[in-house]
């Protein structure tokens, strides 16, 4: 009984004490209610904090942007043929020296990087009146055809004592050799008419179609790293050239064979449930090759698709094939689009580092893709904030900063983890370069409007509207 009573004599403390609390815990909510509603009223409205302009490109702001980057890109080099051990200028070229070289710079190499860049400079040419830009590829080629026979005579009097010209033209190895800097060629000619590009052209058409290495089925490989391999990279370093060939040619066989790279390609490559292309695949691995989806890779894919269905006649058997894997891709990009506009140097792991040339690569390819009508112009916002991202790697001098250096097809993250990067990565240039060209026609793409996004508003977007769907 005593127990019980000394219970009973608590709890009823206890409820004396609630009695107390609860109407004084009332009274503070009110208080604090009541103050919190007057700051709410009174505070500013809680505008966004973007880490990268979220703002309207203007024509005259990606041109700037695009004369910076080529003036930086000329400069590089004065595309002069000297002696490596003088540093003097060669103007001779009847007699054999084995110190010869051209002059070292980005602008002076025959490689595939300068020819995404000499390619997108034949692009520009069409976007705006400046044949400054044009103007880099005749010099370019006029040099590298009156030359070339002068290096193939050192390389016959000296052997390997002689200095390497211009790479390992005309003995290609690979298709990194030629298939880029020959489409480019191609395009050049096209445009100047100058018959003496026409044989290298044509060394360059036999190369890819009769020499190099490929599977039994067609499909364009490398005997690296793995005896049998494929690269989503070679389908730019060979379907560019294979369609412009088809250009210049009339012949179909070209076009054909264009088509049956990516489609075959992609059997291995494309990963369905991703819409993305795997790095690469080796036959020893077959159905259980390990995947990494590593964002130039992707952009290659993309760039070359977009080459392809530029030139392919509407109902071109495989173009709706290639149209969907296309239109698939950039659907799951806008996706994984990280918030600053960038994407991911490793596509779907977002520790890694953002990447300047596969945010060039894809926004230049949704911005084709809305141009040309291969895409919804719903995705105008990915291509709108992945310039806005572009143009903060682009440097004051015009160099292109924050671009992953050559890359090989590995098996493992950690390798793809920690490539480096830097404006001395030439792979970022020409992407970029192509990237402000089609930003300036979906500028000036008539048949959409644009609802802008207002500055320093809490809740406004952009939206893409195509006219002809709205009365008038």
């Amino acid at each position: 009984m005593k127990e019980n009573h000394q219970i009973q004599t608590y709890g009823g403390k206890d409820l004396e004490l609630k009695s107390i609390v609860r109407p004084a815990l009332t009274l503070i909510f009110i208080i604090l209610f009541y103050f919190t509603s007057i700051a709410q009223e009174n505070a500013p409205e809680r505008i966004p904090v973007y880490p990268v302009p979220y703002e309207y490109p203007s024509v005259e702001g990606i041109t700037e942007a695009l004369n910076k980057v080529r003036q930086y890109y000329e400069s590089t080099s004065s595309l002069k043929i000297i002696d490596s051990e003088t540093g003097k200028e060669i103007t001779d070229f009847t007699e054999p020296n084995k110190n010869a070289v051209v002059e070292e710079g980005f602008a002076s190499e025959w490689t595939y990087t300068n020819g995404v860049v000499l390619s997108a400079f034949e692009y520009i040419d069409d976007v705006i009146d400046d044949p400054a830009f044009f103007a880099n590829n005749t010099r370019f080629y006029d040099l590298v055809i009156e030359t070339l026979p002068y290096f193939i005579k050192n390389k016959e009097k000296f052997g390997d004592e002689a200095k390497n010209g211009w790479n390992r033209t005309p003995n290609f190895h690979a298709l990194d050799d030629c298939g880029s800097i020959g489409a480019a060629m191609i395009k050049t000619y096209l445009k100047d008419k100058n018959d003496d590009y026409l044989e290298l052209i044509d060394i360059t058409a036999d190369y890819i179609s009769n020499k190099q290495f490929r599977l039994d089925d067609g499909t364009l490989a490398r005997h690296r790293p793995q005896y049998q391999s494929i690269w989503a990279d070679d389908l730019y370093m060979s379907v560019p050239f294979l369609a412009n060939m088809g250009v210049l040619t009339g012949d179909n066989k070209y076009f054909d064979d264009a088509v049956k790279q990516i489609l075959q390609m992609a059997e291995r490559l494309y990963i369905a449930e991703k819409e993305l292309f795997d790095h690469g695949w080796s036959v020893t691995s077959g159905d259980y090759d390990p995947r990494f989806y590593w964002g130039r890779a992707n952009g290659w894919t993309l760039m070359a698709m977009a080459e392809l269905l530029d030139v392919l006649p509407e109902e071109y058997q495989g173009r709706d094939k290639i149209l969907h894997l296309y239109r698939s891709m950039i659907r799951s990009l806008a996706g994984i689009q990280d918030g600053t506009g960038f994407w991911h140097n490793m596509l779907d792991k977002t520790d890694t580092y953002t990447e300047t040339s596969c945010t060039a690569m894809f926004t230049f390819a949704v911005a084709k893709g809305i141009n040309e009508g291969w895409i919804n112009h719903v995705y105008g916002p990915v291509a709108i904030t992945g310039w806005n991202a572009i143009e903060t790697r682009i440097m004051e001098s015009g160099a292109v900063d924050g671009t992953c250096e050559g890359t090989t097809f590995a098996h493992d993250n950690t390798y793809y983890y920690y490539r480096g990067k830097s404006i001395y990565a030439t792979h970022g240039y020409g992407p970029v370069l192509y990237a402000g060209a089609e930003m300036i026609r979906l500028l000036q793409n008539d048949k959409i409007e644009v609802q802008k996004a207002r500055i320093n508003a809490r809740n406004s977007t952009y939206h893409f509207k195509l006219k002809s769907e709205w009365p008038d």
